[in-house]
């Protein structure tokens, strides 16, 4: 975490030295001049990184290009975010329990509602949840009826993975096919990750062929999933539909995990896609009603999630009175991240003061739900979007 901040404040002194002149500071982290550092740190090898870094800054500061100064601050962005990861990998996951799996052909299913949060957002966001401690006050919301997010799988006689997500079906016959699981934007990226992360597939330097692999832990699988939400809607779709997925592939494998473990596997499933992102979402998918949920300031990151028993009219008349509305702007929650974490590793005061706002807020409103005073709710939330507009 001490590595990730200062690579934070190198980047943005390194910004700063740059100036205008140094035009935007967005983009890839993917120069390959940088790559061996980066790959260095990705092994937690943090001392030989830093000083690779330092060498490829040095000679890029040297050529005295600002536009070279602002790429130089991304790719120091770049390396904390991985040690960010390896403090995220570190979280919990429970060792989950043997159970009878399907017979080959039949459907292990999972379904699962969207979620809205009511107080302490961006508090569970890594490093903030780790560094600070969060607290946030969610709640899982059917649309329309039903669960607008789920997914299934099934074991194949034949060796292959078949994903299918609403267009074509993706076929992998061979390792190379599941190799670009860690780019976000590749076609069937998160239902390959979970492969990885439940063990179906090694995609190790020494890994035996793809079809080797699934004969030897009895056979293929088939993965459908679906999301009747619009992307971009800002109800936690695609960490729910990871939590979807881990929880019917590891049925499929005939693997039991409980809330818990679903929770802390969508966080190192992110970590792996390289998306990132905190743990309201899927918590707030994986179990029902209203929860508070909390991490400590501490390594390694745990997040424990009670369900609030709201008095029954209380949670009837919210219910009554709850409206869905789809504005139908997308919400960008990659771009908003890096903005904010910018903020909070210069502690600008206003962010870290606004933090603490936000769980003394998520405070406030839990207590006043297990009162079933909406009228405290209600004040909660006009304080929470206020704190969400100073986050942005």
């Amino acid at each position: 975490a001490a590595t990730a901040r200062a690579l934070a404040v190198a980047a943005e002194a390194l910004a700063l030295r740059a100036g205008s002149a140094g035009g935007l500071r967005s983009g890839p982290a993917s120069n390959g001049e940088w790559t061996p550092a980066l790959v260095l740190m990705r092994a937690d090898r943090r001392a030989e990184a830093v000083a690779a870094l330092a060498a490829v800054r040095e000679r890029w500061r040297a050529a005295g290009d600002a536009r070279m100064l602002v790429r130089a601050a991304r790719h120091y962005e770049g390396a904390a975010a991985v040690c960010t990861s390896l403090c995220v990998r570190s979280c919990l996951v429970v060792s989950p329990s043997a159970a009878p799996a399907p017979p080959e052909g039949a459907w292990a299913l999972a379904q699962a509602p969207a979620r809205i949060d009511l107080a302490g957002g961006w508090s569970d966001t890594p490093p903030v949840c780790y560094e600070h401690g969060g607290l946030v006050i969610c709640a899982a919301i059917s649309v329309e009826g039903r669960c607008p997010i789920g997914a299934r799988a099934r074991r194949l006689r034949d060796p292959i993975v078949r994903l299918q997500m609403g267009g074509a079906p993706i076929v992998c016959t061979e390792l190379a096919h599941l190799e670009d699981h860690a780019s976000p934007l590749a076609p069937g990226a998160l239902p390959k990750t979970v492969l990885v992360f439940c063990g179906l597939v090694d995609l190790g330097p020494d890994a035996a062929p793809l079809a080797d692999q699934l004969r030897a832990r009895g056979g293929g699988i088939e993965i459908e999933s679906w999301s009747r939400l619009p992307q971009g809607s800002g109800l936690g779709t695609s960490s729910i539909l990871a939590a979807a997925l881990v929880a019917c592939v590891s049925s499929a494998l005939g693997v039991r995990r409980d809330a818990s473990d679903l929770t802390h596997a969508v966080l190192q499933v992110e970590q792996l896609l390289t998306t990132g992102g905190g743990w309201q979402d899927q918590v707030g998918g994986i179990l029902p009603g209203v929860k508070a949920c909390s991490s400590a300031a501490a390594l390694p990151l745990a997040v424990t999630s009670d369900v609030l028993p709201l008095p029954s009219a209380a949670l009837q008349t919210l219910s009554r009175h709850l409206q869905l509305i789809y504005t139908g702007k997308t919400r960008l929650a990659r771009n908003l991240l890096q903005d904010v974490l910018r903020r909070w590793y210069s502690a600008n005061p206003a962010i870290v003061a606004n933090v603490d706002a936000l769980i003394a807020n998520a405070g406030e409103c839990r207590a006043a739900l297990l009162r079933g005073d909406l009228a405290a709710v209600g004040a909660c939330l006009d304080a929470y979007w206020e704190q969400k507009k100073r986050m942005c």
